[in-house]
């Protein structure tokens, strides 16, 4: 048996694709790009969409937009309730800015933020909400925005693990002010690498358009929020006007992007057929957590807690012999790590779900093609694992 964590979508449309930008002789930002975002924010409901090369990029220019936009009252110094579990380039952007952030425990079924310890984790200086979609599942947005318009604060979307997950048929990563998206190798689709960040907010999408590339004026259109656009092409060529970055993707991902969007459905689909069995087959282990479902997720991978008295590295160790990529769910708990005395940060209560997950959790990868057997094997192993460990009557 063989269950990696990733495999490509790609056939022959996506290196059709490549040909289509070397045969141009046109390979920074440009035409496939832009096309490549205007059908990205069709498919997925959103005004705006702009494309970077990562989707850590696509996180960074979602704060740095906030920062920089005269119309959001985000500013150094403002607070931002994250969920203590999530990858690295979550909080970083966050904490480069000069906000600091508030870590709020995760619920330990959905594996998301915990929607019923926010509103004790506000203070005077809370401001935002930077929600994360962990694993395909959604946060229960519906309960989390009123919670944010009960005490103004901005939500923002991390969603690069949930491409396609729908909450009552709205996407994921379109209910904040912002949303992000990573289309790396290992997520739902691939454009090698790159992101994207969905608004539907005119002058954040302009402040991003401008920060992207170096913070010049010349990817502005003439009547933007940024700045007031001369009509000389040779001066607003290099003219800076924000403190930018060169966060522009490739025309090749572009390229690609655009024949991924025409598989999305089919490989959520896929996926969610996927899903139907792992739940099946781990009905039979109640002892085991997995995540809850919310709204209709996108299933980005399975995740798996383990009983506290169960060993995790006995049971990693069989997974590898048997061929089955295991890796930890995200960074587990993020405050453990050793860059946290690096970033300014407080923490509310004792985060005792992210502990779990932290000593306890694991996750394997899921797929666009069917992997019922792989499951079934998998579900066997941990079965076979928890027999040898579970304690005696008499213990």
């Amino acid at each position: 048996m063989t269950l990696p964590l990733a495999t490509s979508t790609w056939d022959d449309e996506e290196y059709a694709a490549i040909q289509r930008v070397i045969d141009s002789d046109r390979f920074s930002m440009g035409p496939e790009v832009e096309a490549f975002e205007k059908q990205f924010a069709e498919f997925f409901g959103a005004k705006y969409a702009i494309m970077s090369n990562s989707g850590s990029s696509a996180n960074l220019l979602a704060v740095a937009g906030m920062i920089y936009s005269k119309g959001i009252d985000l500013n150094p110094g403002d607070e931002v309730l994250v969920p203590a579990v999530s990858w690295s380039t979550t909080y970083f952007p966050v904490s480069q800015y000069g906000l600091s952030m508030r870590f709020v425990d995760i619920d330990e079924e959905t594996l998301n933020i915990d929607i019923n310890a926010i509103e004790d984790a506000i203070t005077e200086k809370t401001k935002m909400i930077f929600c994360v979609n962990l694993l395909g599942s959604s946060v229960d947005y519906p309960r989390l925005l009123a919670l944010a318009e009960k005490h103004n604060l901005y939500v923002i979307e991390d969603n690069c693990e949930s491409l396609g997950a729908t909450i009552d048929g709205k996407q994921a990563g379109t209910f904040g002010l912002a949303g992000t998206f990573s289309s790396f190798f290992s997520h739902h689709i691939s454009t090698m690498e790159g992101g994207v960040t969905v608004t539907d907010d005119e002058e954040l999408y302009h402040v991003m358009l401008s920060l992207r590339a170096h913070g010049w004026t010349r990817n502005l259109p003439k009547e933007n929020h940024v700045v007031e656009k001369s009509d000389d092409p040779f001066m607003e060529s290099f003219r800076f006007v924000l403190p930018g970055y060169n966060l522009r993707p490739l025309e090749m991902s572009g390229a690609i992007g655009q024949a991924q969007l025409r598989k999305v459905n089919g490989i959520i689909e896929g996926r969610r057929a996927n899903a139907a069995t792992f739940q099946q087959v781990m009905a039979e282990l109640p002892e085991i957590l997995i995540q809850k479902e919310v709204g209709d997720s996108s299933w980005f991978g399975f995740s798996i807690v383990l009983p506290d008295w169960c060993d995790r590295g006995p049971v990693l160790d069989a997974l590898r012999d048997a061929g089955v990529e295991t890796r930890p769910i995200v960074a587990g708990n993020f405050t453990l790590n050793p860059v946290i005395e690096h970033l300014d940060h407080s923490i509310h209560g004792d985060l005792p779900a992210a502990n779990r997950i932290h000593n306890q959790g694991f996750f394997v990868g899921n797929h666009h093609y069917d992997i019922t057997d792989q499951l079934k094997q998998f579900k066997s192993i941990l079965e076979n694992c928890l027999d040898e460990q579970r304690p005696s009557s008499n213990d």
